[in-house]
């Protein structure tokens, strides 16, 4: 019995190609969100690096309330969820028309006079608000159905490896494509690539579709449940009880320094090629290509690997350490060449932790689900973005500091050896601690072997959950 739920894959694999889309969609508008919204409004727009590091802060403060909120209030029955199901409207609402929101941050308004600086921090501030409003709205629920829809290990696995496949070619895209549309200087063009960005999210989110839709019998196992349930889930009680697992706790942490890495190195490419490289930024492209072969490379291999050594913790261990090793030599490359080349071992190493995210935090909200007699994906996957966007705290912080410390001049042709020095502590040596740090938490806390994650899943059925 143990076997046959192993392997048990209920949806083909055209369905879980579409279902991925959903993944290109989110990663494509993501990495350009993460490329160009910092670097655009301190070196084009040339607001003050404390002023974008505040308004990001806030920002970070707005989005982790913003997600478990939604997760815990979209995690209820609607009247619209027997005929069309609990997440599927939820993600049409939220992913459709997101990209809109990303053409408006490179929109601001055209100011002058002592009263600039504010009004360009307010535009800011609330276009990307706004930009993550809709992606909380999306993401929270694309999250809580993918641990939902797929329930089989060997399903999640398969579903994982093609959704991080189609999702790295969006990673791709969304930091080669936008650079192309971009000129040094010419604020214009920067809303052109908003443009461009908004219409391939668009046409990924309808690529989605079909793998978002819920079947039947899911729609009406969860209706079944709420009826028979009595007391509704208060928001910080579900706080609490998820605080108290251990495993998910370090997953979070986990999760949350991975959050940061990526923003962190991602944020700093056009800096690197700018002012490193001294090259123009359609050099990005270049550089992204790197990461996008090593993740291209490696994806089958950790898919390959995760079905024989059967253990996500162990692989999330062995990945965790590897995007140190991978991303210490950042710290010193001087080249395109070999700055490619590093990109292209760290996108082999960023390829395999990305893959696990699912797994892991699919096994986390099972044990959840074995704990609490409930299944609360949605509330589970808004806790996960809640902790997450920490990371852009960090990030804010990192650059504003590091900027400051060693005069770092907005929108300047050439940097001091210092400054540069700044931009090398924010591209590789902060975000190499912050990878190690959470990767020892979670080789610490986290419990749920392989023999932990099977009984778990009997006793998933024998709940009728």
């Amino acid at each position: 019995m143990k076997e046959s739920e192993e392997i048990e894959i209920l949806h083909s694999k055209k369905n879980m190609l579409s279902f991925g889309f959903g993944g290109f969609a989110r990663e494509f508008i993501s990495m350009a969100f993460n490329t160009f919204v910092f670097f655009f409004y301190e070196n084009e727009v040339k607001l003050d690096v404390w002023l974008v590091g505040i308004a990001y802060i806030i920002f970070a403060i707005y989005n982790m309330f913003n997600d478990p909120m939604l997760g815990w209030l979209t995690n209820r029955p609607f009247k619209f969820t027997k005929k069309w199901g609990r997440r599927f409207p939820w993600l049409l609402i939220g992913g459709l028309p997101w990209g809109f929101t990303y053409v408006m941050i490179f929109t601001p308004p055209i100011v002058s006079g002592s009263m600039g600086p504010l009004v360009l921090f307010i535009w800011l501030l609330v276009t990307i608000c706004l930009f993550d409003t809709f992606h909380s709205l999306y993401f929270v629920n694309f999250s809580a159905l993918f641990a939902d829809k797929f329930r089989s290990v060997k399903e999640r696995r398969t579903a994982s490896g093609i959704e991080i496949a189609i999702s790295v070619v969006g990673v791709a895209l969304g930091a080669m494509l936008p650079p192309l549309f971009v000129a040094e200087g010419v604020i214009s063009s920067y809303t052109i690539q908003g443009m461009v960005v908004f219409l391939v999210c668009f046409i990924g989110m309808l690529l989605a579709i079909p793998g978002f839709k819920e079947d039947k019998e899911l729609i009406e196992r969860y209706l079944k449940k709420q009826e028979e349930k009595r007391e509704k889930l208060k928001f910080f009680h579900s706080l609490k009880t998820a605080l108290k697992q251990k495993s998910f706790l370090a997953f979070i942490i986990v999760y949350t320094m991975y959050q940061t890495l990526v923003v962190c190195m991602t944020n700093s490419i056009p800096y690197t090629v700018q002012y490193i490289l001294g090259m123009p930024l359609s050099t990005t492209t270049i550089i992204f290509a790197g990461f996008l072969i090593g993740v291209l490379i490696a994806t089958p291999i950790w898919v390959f690997a995760s079905h024989k050594t059967n253990d996500n913790r162990k692989l999330m261990i062995i990945t965790g350490l590897l995007m140190v090793l991978t991303t210490a030599p950042l710290m010193f490359v001087g080249s395109l060449t070999l700055t490619i080349i590093v990109m292209v071992f760290w996108g082999m190493a960023q390829g395999g932790f990305w893959f696990l995210i699912f797994p892991v935090l699919s096994d986390t909200i099972d044990d959840s689900v074995v704990l609490t007699g409930e299944r609360r994906e949605g509330i589970y996957t808004g806790f996960q973005q809640f902790f997450g966007r920490i990371g852009i705290v960090i990030q804010a912080l990192t650059f504003a500091i590091a900027h400051e410390l060693t005069g770092y001049v907005e929108g300047a042709a050439t940097q001091t050896p210092l400054a540069i020095w700044g931009i090398r502590v924010h591209l590789a040596l902060a975000p190499m601690l912050f990878i190690l740090f959470g990767t020892l938490i979670f080789w610490k806390f986290y419990k749920l072997t392989p023999d932990k994650v099977r009984e778990n899943k009997i006793k998933i059925k024998d709940l009728g959950l």
